[in-house]
């Protein structure tokens, strides 16, 4: 039976939980205000965690359901909150990759419900509105780098858990220690070839002694002139063109001793990259042959990076066509929150209420690039519209970007007028017939 008056509030991707510096969960607040609100409504409301609510993988030290006594010890607030939520609403948990343990173990059913928390043990799961059927499911089924292929086995460990385990939960034992609590930001780093360039970039402008950074700069940002003066020089040198070597001494010759000061470091620049572009050439040449090498033994035939589109439109197609009744396809897992209308109906996307990196690369120079920190805290929400359809919109939480106190004053200079702007998904209503359409008076 359809339960038209119902109305699901869906999250997904919390990652609450881990070693160490893992622990501290920026967004507590917001989520205890949303859980507070949620205790006070009218409403005949579910809210569904769309998996990954736990970051259970992060925990290297404990096993089993251990786990579950370590998160109530470090967030009795947010339990205690579940507990008082979920007299008013039902609370649904799916298990996700970083807490498929959730499904393993049988206890955490009767742990979860201790705090009125419905944990359903499966992949999936649906719900009716409008005579029409909800699919939910984490998404990490779809991945080939996180799929579970024994659910519910807790030893199963697909490459997602080895790189949580040895990379994530060790930043997080780590992170303390460095000149600024930057290092637990590992989660939020995708997709995960730009961990190497993260890295860096922290080590660049939070980690490098400053002598040495405030050295570097003058020549990372004159890089660029300083290459195009390095080819002029040359030209000179050879005695075939020394008009632009002429009109640039002149030019800084009308400033003095400022000029005299910029004219010296040209000319060190033009030297470092006169000697890079030497070593290069041939290094160019030798990497070149080595990729090819490696290419025909097929190294890079599989790429770590997971399309994170496609998989979910094939597999929403195919929910469609074998349960012609189910109208929309909600997953997390890639922390990219859009909404795709396709033939059948309408694929969502919660999101994740962890921090957002957004690379921001250099305008001139060849700066590493700055990695500009931000929160868009969704909340999916979903009833029916009589004789309409579902109803899908986001509701948008607001979290202040924590720029000023984690970016250095050489990023925010080099960011000011480049902070990322978020679109929230317009909403959309699904018709009984499967087809989708941007509700009249929409906001965006």
């Amino acid at each position: 039976m359809a339960d038209d008056d119902r109305v699901y509030y869906v999250i997904s991707d919390l990652h609450i939980g881990g070693d160490e510096q893992l622990e501290q969960v920026d967004f507590l607040d917001e989520l205890l205000a949303f859980l507070e609100r949620l205790a006070d409504t009218d409403e005949d409301a579910e809210l569904i965690v769309n998996g990954d609510a736990f970051g259970l993988w992060e925990f290297t030290t404990i096993d089993g359901v251990e786990k579950f006594d370590t998160l109530v010890e470090s967030y009795p607030e947010l339990f205690e909150q579940f507990r008082e939520t979920g007299r008013n609403v039902d609370i649904t948990l799916l298990p996700g990759n970083h807490d498929h343990e959730l499904a393993a173990y049988d206890a955490y059913v009767d742990r979860f419900a201790e705090y009125n928390v419905d944990l359903v043990q499966d992949q999936s799961m649906r719900r009716t509105l409008d005579e029409q059927a909800i699919h939910f499911e984490h998404g990490h089924q779809r991945d080939p780098n996180n799929r579970i292929e024994d659910w519910g086995n807790p030893h199963a460990s697909p490459l997602g858990y080895y790189y949580n385990t040895l990379v994530t939960s060790r930043a997080g034992q780590l992170s303390d220690r460095g000149r600024y609590n930057w290092l637990k930001d590992v989660q939020a780093v995708t997709p995960t070839e730009r961990m190497p360039v993260w890295l860096f970039s922290k080590y660049f402008y939070r980690e490098m002694n400053p002598l040495i950074r405030y050295s570097l700069i003058p020549f990372l940002l004159l890089f660029n002139i300083s290459l195009v003066l390095a080819v002029f020089a040359g030209l000179d040198l050879a005695g075939v063109w020394s008009t632009p070597v002429d009109a640039v001494t002149a030019f800084l010759g009308q400033f003095g001793s400022a000029g005299a000061a910029v004219w010296v470091v040209l000319v060190l620049n033009v030297t470092a990259v006169g000697l890079l572009v030497l070593i290069g050439i041939p290094l160019y040449f030798i990497r070149r042959d080595i990729r090819q090498t490696i290419d025909r033994f097929g190294v890079f035939e599989t790429e770590l990076t997971v399309d994170a589109a496609s998989p979910y439109i094939d597999a929403a197609g195919e929910v469609f066509e074998t349960h012609p009744e189910t109208g929309v396809f909600c997953y997390g897992h890639t922390h990219r929150p859009r909404v795709n209308d396709v033939d059948g109906g309408l694929i969502v996307n919660t999101g994740t209420w962890l921090k957002r990196l957004h690379r921001r690369d250099g305008i001139i120079g060849v700066l590493p690039p700055v990695f500009y920190p931000s929160y868009q805290l969704l909340v999916v929400r979903m009833e029916s519209a009589p004789g309409e359809g579902i109803v899908v919109e986001y509701e948008e939480i607001k979290k202040p970007s924590p720029a000023t106190e984690e970016l250095t004053r050489t990023e925010r200079i080099l960011t000011v007028g480049r902070e990322p702007e978020f679109d929230v998904p317009e909403r959309r209503i699904v018709r009984p017939d499967g087809t989708v359409a941007k509700r009249p008076g929409s906001d965006g």
